[in-house]
């Protein structure tokens, strides 16, 4: 901003896309009002100071993703995305129906598999999903809960209309990002929480430990509840020892668990603890070496055997993973209707299947202005946006379709919605996606207020994935109690996340075998430091 009389809101224009925050008449939308307000107070060094003040926190704090195997500070952007109270009474329910109708699936799966004899889900997609694991049939959770924690993907179209990109049930990550970004934020607008009345978010954790308790084994009263890490060179460890921290339970790597007589014990100085849950942040591939890779030391032989037995809960469950395969989403709103009796809330984006040979020979045709993406790609890694490639990438892309039409998925281009970000050129449009987390316990789909909102800081960028150099926003749902005045900070600045407690609270330290860790870690450094892409659903 070169013009000392200029707003940061000066010369805002929205692009093609649905934008968020101002229409195309230039008039600021309802939600965005406050906040539109606000900013417009500053003068343009204020906000960028703000900025760099934001970076700097997190600099600090070690909040960091993976870019091109490189760790680096996550960007969050100093302008917050608003959801109105009506959109969420939307988004919501929506998120919840979906994660029961998974739920549904899943129980099915590995167990009658009613879905294929009544010819909903063909056979041969289950038997050609690479995470669908046979070894894990039969095995029944807890409290029937296989799906803990989820991460459904939501876009908002050129029309302003919610639909679904991906489901996450596997070992969806980048919540301790939501939390940070909230802390962060709370403090930079102390004021505006309660004015606008902002949903809160930090109950999370406590959601979390509760719905993992609830999971426990039969006749346990008191579960112990472990988080299970690949490791400090992971990552997403920020992520593993802030959510253990915060839930008040042991942070652990596989080399601090044992399994005995179809039990599973935690190594403590003071001898074995028997464990009850496991919230395991490690692929199905690396946990049982018995069951999976032999090579994997990450895990601990036994562990499945201890679910199977029922003297144990992993969570989230094993197999999940086919779920999250591309192509049971193009038949989700078919599982809807089926396992639910209701029509889908939440629209899917409209896909080809390219293993059905008309749907290829179309997709063929209009290579050069779909998107390409494989089944059980993640971070959008491997996708071909047909509009922006080249003639060469248009041909190796078709060259692998063919070779493998099961693995592949097109979809149209989906203009994502846009959201004010600051730039070196101050205030711009850029797209961004949601990933709203939820929580089932049983009893009740908990749907955070919020989530993630990802958001692609180059211009035109349509991934807006971290790992391919995006960055967040805070994700302010409204519709919470408003509050008149006074400038105390909210409830959500007054929560310590940064950094992370050598003994999560609330453990004993003799339980914690944090020396031995250590030395774990700095012995199996290679390995582990390949582990990152280990089944977390990257941000």
């Amino acid at each position: 901003m070169t013009d000392p009389a200029s707003t940061p809101w000066s010369g805002y224009t929205p692009v093609q896309a649905w934008d968020e925050a101002v229409d195309v008449d230039g008039q600021v939308r309802e939600p965005y009002r406050r906040v539109y307000a606000e900013i417009d107070r500053m003068s343009g060094d204020d906000l960028y100071s703000r900025a760099e003040a934001l970076a700097s926190s997190y600099l600090a704090q070690g909040v960091t993703f993976d870019h091109a195997g490189e760790e680096r500070p996550f960007p969050l952007d100093i302008v917050p995305r608003v959801v109105g109270a009506d959109e969420w009474d939307i988004i919501s329910p929506g998120i919840a129906q979906r994660v029961r109708t998974l739920e549904a699936f899943l129980a099915d799966v590995y167990g009658s598999q009613r879905c294929v004899t009544d010819g909903v889900v063909p056979r041969r997609l289950l038997a050609s999903s690479q995470y669908f694991y046979r070894t894990v049939a039969g095995i029944e959770p807890g409290n029937g809960v296989r799906v803990h924690v989820s991460g459904i993907d939501l876009v908002r179209d050129q029309h302003s209309i919610w639909r679904v990109l991906e489901d996450n049930v596997r070992v969806p990550s980048g919540v301790s990002y939501v939390l940070s970004n909230r802390r962060a934020m709370s403090q930079m607008y102390p004021d505006m929480f309660g004015a606008m009345g902002v949903r809160p978010v930090l109950e999370y954790s406590q959601r979390l430990r509760a719905a993992l308790a609830k999971a426990a084994p039969g006749g346990v009263d008191d579960p112990t509840i472990v988080v299970l890490t690949p490791g400090v060179f992971n990552s997403a460890y920020y992520e593993h020892s802030l959510l253990a921290r915060t839930m008040g339970v042991q942070l652990v790597e596989g080399r601090d668990l044992e399994t005995l007589n179809g039990r599973v014990y935690m190594r403590t100085t003071a001898g074995r603890r028997r464990v009850d849950v496991i919230y395991r942040r490690i692929d199905d591939d690396f946990l049982d070496p018995v069951q999976f890779r032999p090579d994997s030391t990450l895990g601990a032989p036994g562990l499945i055997n201890a679910a199977r037995l029922g003297n144990v809960t992993i969570a989230n469950a094993v197999g999940n993973g086919v779920a999250d395969d591309k192509l049971i989403y193009t038949y989700m709103p078919d599982l809807t209707r089926y396992y639910l009796g209701e029509e889908p809330i939440l629209p899917n984006v409209d896909t080809w299947r390219l293993e059905e040979p008309e749907a290829r020979e179309e997709v063929m045709d209009r290579l050069h202005e779909l998107v390409v993406k494989p089944v059980d790609g993640a971070g959008g890694k491997g996708v071909v946006i047909g509009t922006k490639a080249s003639p060469e990438e248009l041909d190796a892309t078709r060259r692998q379709i063919l070779d493998d039409p099961r693995g592949w998925i097109a979809q149209p281009v989906i203009q994502l919605s846009t959201v004010p970000t600051l730039t070196e050129d101050g205030l711009e449009p850029r797209h961004v996606d949601l990933r709203p987390f939820a929580i089932n316990d049983g009893d009740d789909v908990w749907v955070l207020p919020g989530g993630l909102t990802r958001v692609a800081l180059q211009k035109g960028q349509l991934i807006v994935n971290s790992s391919q150099g995006g960055g967040s926003k805070d994700t302010w749902v409204l519709g919470g109690v408003r509050h008149r005045g006074g400038a105390s900070l909210p409830p959500e600045a007054k929560v310590e996340l940064a950094g992370v407690d050598p003994v999560p609270q609330g453990a004993h330290p003799e339980d914690y075998a944090h020396g031995q860790q250590q030395q774990q870690q700095q012995q199996q450094g290679p390995a582990r430091s390949g582990a990152h892409e280990s089944g977390e659903a990257r941000p």
